[in-house]
């Protein structure tokens, strides 16, 4: 029977503590691979690289791990790895664990999701793992404890095809820990607030700073809402975005 392989990748790059501990979660399931960036990538969302060349190095070799760093984006690390990498298709693709929330509107935007994304177009079962904090020492021991069982569940059933799971986590101890809760995406938007300063030739510049804005915080079944109760929030996401109940009004518009 041939060994399950893993493929892994993030946002945060090779060195993060969240990778380091994805891959210590992972080891027991099968041969891991990781090809994650050589630096930080947070908010590359599904971004390639078209007009700048892509390399990859190898890092870390033994019998159940190899290590790459790859110069460009979450999903140029997956698309290196499918194409360049990989001896055949993975049998699950882990995303993360980053350091940072990527629930409700910041999935769009969320790079540890676009590869995570980018690998379910193949048909590949594939998990973003998210903590709400941007700490980089974040503690993850109830991420290490609860995860596991997460990955049993994908693996003995599957996800469908072209759907993955944006899993994000509160900042909590395993204790008070309330355990999953499948949630749909939280309604909102970012309220942007730019932070003006001056760049090193005196020009104004400014730093893009903001605030998430719930609409619905009544909602007990969005991501937002399960988060701040201590659950962790399993939202099922699809790279679809066809509005399908405005097609039939669309063509009464007779164009």
């Amino acid at each position: 029977m041939e060994e399950r392989l893993i493929l892994i990748s993030n946002d945060d790059g090779i060195a993060s503590k969240g990778i380091d501990t994805l891959i210590r979660i992972a080891q027991p399931y099968g041969k891991l691979v990781v090809v994650a960036p050589v630096n930080a990538q947070s908010g590359k969302s599904h971004s390639v690289s078209l007009t700048t060349p892509i390399r990859y190095e190898i890092r870390h070799s033994s019998k159940n791990l190899e290590k790459y760093v790859l110069y460009g984006t979450p999903v140029d690390c997956v698309k290196g790895a499918l194409t360049k990498i990989l001896p055949r298709k993975p049998d699950l693709m882990l995303s993360g664990i980053n350091h940072g929330a990527n629930s409700a509107i910041s999935v769009v935007y969320s790079g540890t999701m676009g590869a995570a994304i980018e690998a379910s177009f193949y048909g590949i079962p594939s998990i973003g793992l998210s903590i709400i904090t941007h700490d980089l020492d974040a503690d993850f021991k109830t991420i290490e404890k609860t995860a596991p069982a997460l990955i049993e569940k994908v693996l003995e059933h599957g996800l469908p095809n072209q759907v993955s799971l944006n899993v994000n986590y509160p900042v909590t101890t395993p204790d008070k820990f309330k355990g999953f809760k499948i949630c749909t995406q939280t309604k909102s938007y970012w309220y942007e607030d730019f932070e003006e300063t001056t760049d090193r030739f005196g020009n104004i510049a400014y730093y893009q700073r903001g605030h998430l804005v719930n609409m619905e915080p009544e909602n007990p079944d969005c991501d937002e809402n399960a988060l701040a109760e201590n659950y962790a929030a399993i939202v099922p996401v699809r790279a679809d975005f066809t509005e399908y109940k405005m097609i039939n009004e669309l063509k009464n518009w007779n164009l």
